[in-house]
Order: C-alpha cells, then structure tokens, then sequence
C-alpha cells in the first residue's frame, strides 16, 4: 500500500517542485505561471523558512507543495512576523484525493510547532474555511488584495505557549517576489 509522505523541501526536490507548480497552474493563455518564478525568487529571499516549505510525496513522487514565508504586519508601534500561505499546488492527476489539504494541514502544524502566530492567505474561501481561515479585513489585516474581500483571508494559530502573544493588526507587507504575481 502507498502512503502519502509529508515532509520539508529538501535540495533535490526544487525540479520536481517547479513541475508541480507548473502543471496545477497551467492555463492556456499563460505560458509559464507566474506561481514557478514565485517560489524560486522566495528561495533566495530573506522571506524563505525551509521547515515550512512542505511537499508531499506519494510513491517516491512529488505530488504537492505548500508553501509558508515570512511576511511582516506593519502596526502603529512596529512591525510583528507573521506567514504568508502560497502557492499551494497538486500535481493533477493526484487533485481531488486530499493531498492539499493533507499538506496544507502539515505546513500549518509545523508553523505552530514553530510558535507562529499568524497565517494570510489569498485564495477561495470554500477551500481555506475547512483550516479555520476568515476574512482577514475582520481582523484589522489590510494588504494590497484588501479589495477582494472574502478570498483575502488570515487564520490564528494556536499559541505553542499558555501566554499567547496578541494577534498583531495592520498591513500586511509581502516580500518583493509576491509584487510580480
């Protein structure tokens, strides 16, 4: 029997990883999704936690990635860390069986394990709800995908402590790689 294996990016792992990214964003009129140069530019970047940069593997083949980076909330006495969720992506033929969610789940269990606090997202309610994600504009989050509304969305972690840190308001400031999605 084949079991789905979760676990961090390792080196090897950049070509299999672009391959997936590629072919869950494919779309005719685009011919090299924007999502692929994302994450190679992330790699380089101060942005990049490479625990928090899960794939999962299903018979020795990558099969599904999601990714977390550092983004920072500016609020009115600084500025506070928190994660950007994205891209998250399926090889095609294996959409549809869990996988997503089952490496969206680990990203996130490895974030809190690593005392994060704070989790946006951009992307289809319907699909980040079942993780507890809701509108991040509810939260005091602004970032410039405010304007979308609903699909703009940030999830609290649970504390990895018993004195959880406030949840920090404010703008959400992305890497420079995210301004050329």
């Amino acid at each position: 029997m084949t079991t789905l294996r979760l676990r961090p990016e390792g080196p090897a792992d950049a070509g299999p990883v672009r391959r997936v990214i590629a072919a869950a964003f494919a779309r005719p009129d685009v011919g090299f999704p924007g999502e692929v140069r994302l994450v190679d530019e992330l790699r380089g970047s101060e942005a990049w936690l490479p625990e928090l940069a899960m794939v999962a593997e299903y018979g020795g083949e990558v099969v599904g990635y999601a990714l977390l980076t550092r983004v920072r909330v500016r609020t009115g006495t600084g500025f506070a860390p928190a994660l950007a969720l994205g891209p998250v992506a399926v090889a095609p033929h294996r959409q549809r069986t869990g996988h997503g969610t089952t490496v969206v789940q680990a990203a996130l269990d490895a974030a809190t394990e690593l005392g994060e606090r704070l989790v946006v997202v951009l992307g289809d309610p319907a699909y980040y709800r079942r993780f507890g994600f809701t509108r991040a504009d509810r939260m005091g989050l602004t970032s410039p995908w405010s304007g979308l509304g609903e699909p703009w969305q940030a999830l609290v972690l649970p504390p990895a402590t018993s004195e959880p840190e406030p949840v920090p308001a404010g703008e959400v400031i992305f890497p420079p790689p995210w301004s050329k999605v």
